[in-house]
């Protein structure tokens, strides 16, 4: 008998002996290597993650007025519904597309609430796979784009394909790259575009650019993928960052968005989020609702309550919303503010021979700035900072005490 359970045991352990050791994460593991970092002048500029001016994390005061009330109310944890809090949703979905859009009068908008923004990609990408709604299964993505988007819709089932987005040379938009590929792509494709602050550059079309951009994507037929993780958190103003989502409802697109309230709620660990479908009826919403809802259900179930109730909470309160929209300027201004003193540190009092305009041309939590990957090695190396290897930087990291040090340490591996 014992022979036969340690011939069981052998027999379950060889099972597994053939999987082999993933690849760590890059972000993580850049954690990791800072963390281990002895050297008093070390600073971590990889983490997507808001920091307040003394490099420390930030909950909004709007959000821990929100949680005493909701502790007040004794709410209960029973299960939600596949879709989440419908108050959240509602709101949600006026938050993206504005209380007056036309489309949410005529009820044509499916939505529900999600595992935060990357659930909504993930629920998105078999949402299009199930259904076959992109020409030859494949979705095109801006190169670059967050690391996380390539595995999430590989994983759901779809070809990822690559469009022209970002322009070293320039440091700035390759508008007509990107144009063309849409052009050269076959009609009826689906592409994922970034509502606002672009990750991982910073770079974001204007305002005419995306006029353009779904005017074309209108005439080849293509479908529109938004991926809206920093609206209002970008600029400071919510309505502005919604300009591209609302031009695409204007222009007649049926479109998929999705959000996240990781960043400008400061909810990272609440996993707060939401997917919407603009469709052209009430009665293709209904269908699609079902469908998205079908596929929650083997996946996650439905989703947690309390991020949701928070942000339900704070944008229905007459008091909490237009102080949260106060908090979360505050959030873009600084990150603004460090932008320019970084820029201006560079320019002005190190007499950089290079251009840093790109800086604060840029918007948002990240910065591309340009390094190469030998120059980012020397950062860490030598300055003890730490940043992803295509040169990207949470501006987040950047605070008012060590703007000289990043600088001056750019400065001398840009000037090598």
């Amino acid at each position: 008998m014992i022979i036969s359970k340690l011939n069981v045991n052998h027999r379950s352990l060889s099972m597994l002996s053939g999987i082999p050791m993933g690849p760590p994460d890059p972000i993580l593991g850049l954690t990791e290597a800072f963390n281990k970092d002895k050297d008093p002048r070390k600073i971590t500029l990889g983490v997507g993650a808001y920091r307040d001016d003394k490099g420390k994390p930030w909950v909004l005061p709007s959000v821990r007025t929100a949680e005493k009330k909701l502790l007040e109310q004794n709410l209960n944890k029973e299960y939600l519904g596949i879709a989440g809090l419908p108050g959240f949703v509602k709101l949600s979905l006026e938050f993206a597309y504005g209380s007056d859009s036309k489309a949410l009068k005529e009820n044509r908008v499916a939505g529900l609430q999600t595992l935060s923004g990357t659930g909504a990609c993930r629920v998105a990408g078999e949402f299009i796979n199930r259904f076959k709604l992109s020409a030859g299964n494949a979705i095109y993505q801006p190169n670059p784009t967050w690391g996380n988007h390539v595995p999430i819709f590989k994983d759901a089932g779809m070809q990822v394909k690559q469009y022209r987005y970002y322009k070293p040379e320039t440091r700035g938009l390759d508008i007509q790259g990107l144009l063309d590929d849409m052009k050269s792509a076959p009609d009826g494709s689906a592409f994922l575009l970034h509502a606002c602050a672009h990750n991982p550059t910073g770079v974001d079309p204007t305002i005419e650019q995306w006029k353009e951009i779904s005017s074309l994507m209108k005439k080849k037929k293509h479908l529109a993928f938004m991926d809206c993780a920093y609206q209002g958190f970008a600029s400071g103003d919510a309505d502005k960052d919604a300009a591209s989502v609302r031009q695409f409802v204007n222009d007649g697109h049926n479109f998929i968005l999705a959000q996240s309230y990781a960043k400008n709620f400061g909810l990272y660990n609440d996993r707060v989020g939401a997917i919407s479908v603009v469709c052209s009826n009430s009665e293709e919403k209904d269908k699609v609702e079902s469908q998205l809802k079908i596929l929650v259900r083997p996946n996650y179930s439905n989703p947690p309550a309390q991020g949701a109730r928070i942000v339900e909470h704070i944008l229905s309160s007459k008091e909490l919303k237009p102080q949260w929209y106060a908090e979360c300027k505050s959030m873009a201004d600084r990150i603004i503010k460090m932008r320019t003193l970084l820029r201006d540190t560079l320019e002005k009092d190190l007499k950089s021979s290079l251009q840093w305009k790109h800086i604060t041309d840029q918007i948002g939590m990240f910065a591309f700035t340009g390094l190469s990957q030998a120059q980012v090695d020397k950062m860490r190396e030598v300055h003890h900072i730490y940043m992803t290897k295509d040169g990207r930087i949470s501006m987040a990291g950047v605070t008012s005490e060590n703007v000289k040090y990043i600088a001056e340490s750019i400065h001398k591996v840009t000037s090598a």
